[in-house]
């Protein structure tokens, strides 16, 4: 498998578990995603409109989604430098289209991570986040989003309020690896 894809609406877990995962196995990295628009968040790589036109003219980007009045990208280029170094890419993702397109040519372990809306907007608003309404209204889309294809089978599914992510990320890791994953405090 080529890396593994993290599906669920915002406040669902995706960089809990992604954490947790790299804690678990430091060969487990985040896609940084490119992201053109306001400068909040610490998991993207900040582009100007500009430069993702270059990247899209050139063909690199493997997806280009438009939420919260940003626009995000995965760049081609860094998940092939990641699995060539020998490292796992994890990809947040939340539509069920950009997996499909993800997943068209090669395989990846793909997880659903999910949480009811009440969640949802507590998470939000715990994390202080500035437009919970939004975040709201995004999980509202992946609700819409799951119902409308649910055709798509996620390997795992999880709801991120009822199992502590740790569980998660090693249940996540086993499947990625076909066996158990120990973690890296307890190796001799």
């Amino acid at each position: 498998m080529r890396g593994i894809v993290l599906y669920g609406p915002p406040a669902s877990g995706k960089s809990t578990i992604t954490a947790a995962l790299s804690r678990l196995e430091p060969r487990f990295v985040l896609v940084r995603k490119l992201k053109a628009g306001n400068q909040r968040g610490t998991e993207y790589d900040f582009v100007t409109v500009e430069e993702l036109a270059r990247l899209r003219a050139a063909g690199r980007l493997l997806l280009e989604t438009r939420r919260y009045g940003n626009t995000y990208a995965i760049d081609r280029h860094q998940i092939d430098e990641l699995v060539s170094s020998g490292q796992v890419p994890i990809v947040h993702l939340g539509t069920i289209a950009d997996i499909r397109r993800l997943t068209e040519a090669t395989a990846w372990l793909v997880i659903l991570l999910w949480v009811p809306r009440a969640v949802c907007e507590e998470r939000s608003r715990q994390r202080l986040d500035i437009d919970t309404p939004h975040r709201l209204a995004a999980w509202d889309e992946a609700f819409a989003d799951l119902h409308t294809h649910g055709e798509i089978t996620f390997h795992h599914r999880y709801r991120t309020d009822l199992i502590v992510p740790e569980e998660i990320a090693q249940q996540i890791a086993s499947a990625y690896y076909g066996r158990e994953v120990v973690p890296m405090d307890q190796r001799a």
